[in-house]
């Protein structure tokens, strides 16, 4: 028999071998141990707590809940280290389970498990009741406790408990700051951010890397390229620039704050670079519209055989919807298919968006069926996208499977539903969505849901009621609503209320280019040459000039731009004899030049001359020289199409045969037989 000196050494030994073959990951000779305890019929709870922690890091927690629950009594440490074998295991409703075994204790690692479950598995009433377990114990002051109780109430969108629990308790370290940064960066309370970052840089000396993550993302968030900077210059003292985490930081915080250049150098520096970097520094460029660049790196990742994830993909599809680029839209999309990312919403909707911006709503529809979830954002898409598409009777259609579904419209919903109204000229029905609907789902109408409405007044002809609407409804500094006002009084010939509301607009925006265009036509069209030479003058006093138009096209891999009057493009010959072959057929089926368009002060024939050569046109020509007959032609222009350029295409579309599509600064020209979706009205 052994002696008890004896008894404590072999168990010495087995906690010591235990230990380490937990270490190496070697389950059989871990069985083999807990084989001869058992042998020995000698329960020591030191040694079976040990022989849990052996399991749950072999990744066998299902025989540590054994060993656990073969135990005569437990300890806190028995419930804490299968809590924690749970919790690797990513069981965390299991390890919240274990809280009804009430025979092992709580102590503060045990509750501060616990409350980390919690938060795993966002049941807030769980983890306050572990909290208040906490204080009735006098455990809440714990540093354990007091960390995971903060990432509980952060996470669970409760930042008015974690503000609480941060005032009332003292001497915090560097991961309850991060804790309450990032939940109120999460919940876009940027005002909260701001006191914790101040009270941060003040009072904790040591940071981790998780803490510079967490300042740049606020520094990110509200575009503070100062702070950024130092701390950029601090992370550079510790040599954490080279950090992944922290330097994909840097990357999105310079991204955000339109430095893209500077987003590539934080960048290259990185030693070592995943697809969380490369995802940040494509976003950079997509941020700050250099779509192309971001495309690029894209192919850049590939080549260093770096995989692309499902965020990455979002973000080149949205860089080709920037460019409108379908081609390269349909390639990324098979990719996406074949790697099987094409299942993640962020991509379906990523997705969808690209396809809509590239003029494609028939294609958005069709991912937007076939995808296996969707969210509101991915109704906002296509209740938008049929609107920005003239498609207004569909928009409405979708709004009313939306709210079928059970979906709860946001705000980014009802401006897409009041786009629609107005295109279909339902006031009524506007209002009630403006000053019911949304009263109801709890959605405070914005600036953009008042510019639609004034739209909605405007198109069914009450300029005076859009008038006092602006006013009455504090959004006369918008110059936006001004504008649509404006445009109204063009199409409905009331140049005296136009001439106010232009010079409304000139005062809030002296330099309003397109207000001294509107303004020009409305002139002209009154035969009032004094006022368009008045507008022209005032345009050359105050240095004004019109933006040049840029209109592109994609044919095959290549995207082709053309400016106004553009006299460079190597197939200008070829493009020039079709213009003039179109501008003939169209006359002869009605077409007048619409000089009023026409800033310039120069004689008809060169007028003439200058219409024909619209950025729109070039694109055109050149399309319908290098496409097969019947294709559809996709035009993208960066500026409002003119009146004489839109009765020109829509006559073209007759004469060809050819669906046009024109993507311009305001929406979508869908045409097709001469009948644009927009009513010739925008």
């Amino acid at each position: 028999m052994a002696s008890p000196g004896g008894a404590a050494l072999q168990r010495h030994a087995a906690v010591a071998v235990l230990r380490a073959v937990a270490a190496a990951g070697d389950l059989s000779k871990g069985k083999a141990i807990h084989a001869r305890i058992i042998k020995a019929a000698h329960f020591d709870v030191v040694l079976h707590n040990n022989l849990i922690s052996f399991y749950a890091k072999c990744g066998q927690v299902g025989l540590a809940r054994k060993v656990f629950d073969a135990m005569p009594f437990r300890n806190a440490v028995s419930g804490n280290l299968l809590m924690s074998g749970y919790a690797s295991s990513g069981r965390h409703k299991d390890s919240l389970a274990l809280l009804r075994v009430v025979d092992f204790g709580l102590n503060e690692y045990v509750l501060s498990a616990a409350v980390a479950a919690s938060t795993h598995v966002r049941s807030y009433d769980t983890g306050r009741q572990c909290h208040g377990y906490a204080v009735k114990a006098g455990l809440a002051e714990q540093a354990y406790v007091c960390n995971a109780v903060l990432h509980m109430y952060s996470q669970c969108a409760h930042m008015e408990d974690a503000v609480k629990v941060f005032e009332n308790v003292s001497g915090f370290d560097a991961f309850a700051f991060n804790s309450m940064i990032n939940g109120f960066l999460d919940r876009g309370q940027l005002d909260g951010s701001v006191r914790i970052v101040t009270a941060m840089v003040g009072e904790v000396k040591k940071w981790d890397h998780v803490s510079y993550v967490a300042v740049l993302g606020h520094c990110a968030s509200m575009k503070d390229l100062v702070l950024g900077g130092q701390v950029h210059a601090q992370t550079l003292k510790r040599r954490l620039e080279l950090n992944v985490f922290v330097g994909s930081a840097l990357v999105d915080m310079y991204g955000k704050c339109d430095r893209a250049h500077d987003a590539q150098c934080a960048f290259d520096v990185l030693p070592e670079k995943n697809v969380v970097s490369w995802t940040a520094v494509m976003t950079a460029y997509t941020q700050n519209e250099l779509y192309e660049d971001a495309l690029q790196l894209f192919l850049d990742m590939e080549m260093e055989e770096v995989k692309p994830n499902e965020f990455t993909y979002a973000v080149a599809l949205r860089s080709c919807a920037g460019l409108a680029a379908l081609r390269n839209g349909n390639a990324l999309s098979a990719c996406a298919l074949k790697t099987g990312h094409w299942v993640h919403l962020v991509v379906g909707n990523a997705l969808m968006n690209m396809y809509s911006k590239s003029g494609s709503i028939e294609d958005a529809w069709r991912i937007f069926v076939s995808m296996p979830l969707c969210d509101v954002v991915s109704w906002n898409l296509i209740i938008t996208g049929y609107a920005h598409h003239g498609l207004a009777r569909e928009a409405m259609e979708a709004f009313h499977c939306m709210l079928s579904s059970g979906e709860v419209p946001s705000y980014v919903t009802f401006v897409g539903v009041l786009s629609a109204c107005a295109q279909l000229g339902l006031v009524d029905e506007g209002f009630y969505y403006l000053n019911t609907m949304m009263k109801e789902v709890g959605v405070k109408p914005g600036k953009e849901h008042y510019t639609c409405m004034v739209g909605l007044l405007c198109r069914a002809g009450r300029l005076d009621e859009a008038e006092r609407f602006i006013v009455n409804n504090c959004i006369g500094t918008d110059v936006v609503a001004w504008r649509s006002l404006l445009s109204s009084c063009q199409v409905y010939r009331n140049y005296g209320l136009g001439h106010r509301v232009a010079e409304q607009i000139l005062q809030l925006k002296p330099n309003d280019i397109g207000t001294y265009v509107l303004l020009s036509n409305m002139y002209a069209k009154a035969n009032r040459w004094d006022g368009v030479v008045k507008v022209r003058k005032q345009m050359r006093e105050r240095g004004v000039r019109k933006d040049p138009g840029v209109s592109w096209i994609q044919v095959g891999s290549a995207v082709h731009v053309f400016t106004s009057e553009d006299k460079v493009h190597p197939q200008m010959d070829q493009i020039t004899v079709k213009l003039e072959e179109l501008i003939n057929q169209i006359k002869s089926i009605g077409y007048v030049p619409n000089f009023d368009v026409v800033l310039h002060d120069i004689e008809d024939e060169q007028k003439e001359e200058h219409l024909m050569y619209h950025s729109e046109k070039l694109a055109l020509a050149f399309g319908l020289i290098h496409t097969p007959k019947g294709a559809t032609i996709r035009i993208m222009k960066n500026l409002r199409i003119c009146d004489d350029c839109h009765v020109a295409i829509k006559l073209i579309s007759v004469v060809t045969g050819r669906k046009i599509i024109v993507r311009d600064a305001v929406r979508f020209h869908c045409i097709d037989g001469g009948v644009c979706s927009c009513d010739d009205y925008w």
